[in-house]
């Protein structure tokens, strides 16, 4: 059980990026947050093993407005075996060779309302209650485990409690197929498989059927 309302978080930022999954090699975001990247900023702000975010409906605050850039990546990933292969057999790693720019079509001063339940896992004791209240005072008083970002990491978000003035940009877009979240296997070997949903903006709000939680729970 959730236990009341759902709670509530203002988010914001300069910049953002949730990107689409089918996108390989140039990044293209999504024009709203991802449900899952809505998890991520509750998660920033608190995280427990006895209980999981679901969340319910995200708010788009600011007209949805797009801009590229183009930055300096890296092909190849940091693997621990080649770490090791270069301290036995000498060698490196130069970013310099292995450098690509690469376009991203990201969004711009983004904000949004996130409105999400805390839902205790079966082995938790306890009420839901002190973990509401938890998660308020730390959005009262700034506090985060880690900084939230929108989507990418270097795009930092600031997030505070809503004062009550908040309203939905009058959108509505059939946003089409959108990533809710990764269904990972159970035999610890990293590996999962995404799960989509038919997305819609109405009114400016994104809203999560609750039957994909029911699914992947199940």
């Amino acid at each position: 059980m959730s236990g009341g309302p759902p709670l509530e978080v203002k988010v914001w930022g300069p910049f953002a990026c949730f990107t689409r999954p089918e996108m390989k090699v140039e990044r293209v975001s999504y024009p709203v947050m991802t449900p899952s990247a809505a998890r991520g900023v509750l998660e920033a702000i608190l995280w427990k093993p006895e209980f999981s975010w679901q969340v319910r409906e995200i708010w788009v605050l600011n007209e949805i407005r797009h801009f590229s850039i183009l930055r300096n990546e890296v092909n190849a990933k940091a693997a621990v075996s080649s770490a090791k292969g270069w301290a036995v057999r000498g060698g490196g790693y130069y970013a310099d060779e292995d450098r690509a720019q690469r376009h991203t079509l990201a969004l711009r001063d983004v904000a949004y309302l996130i409105k999400a339940d805390i839902v205790l896992k079966p082995h938790t004791g306890g009420e839901v209650a002190k973990y509401r209240d938890m998660f308020r005072r730390r959005v009262n008083r700034g506090q985060c485990h880690h900084r939230p970002y929108l989507g990418c990491r270097e795009f930092s978000a600031h997030f505070g409690c809503p004062d009550g003035s908040e309203r939905p940009v009058e959108i509505m877009d059939d946003l089409g197929r959108m990533l809710f979240d990764m269904d990972f296997t159970s035999d610890e070997s990293g590996r999962g498989n995404p799960i989509f949903f038919s997305a819609r903006l109405e009114h400016g709000i994104l809203r999560v059927p609750p039957n994909l939680y029911r699914r992947k729970e199940g």
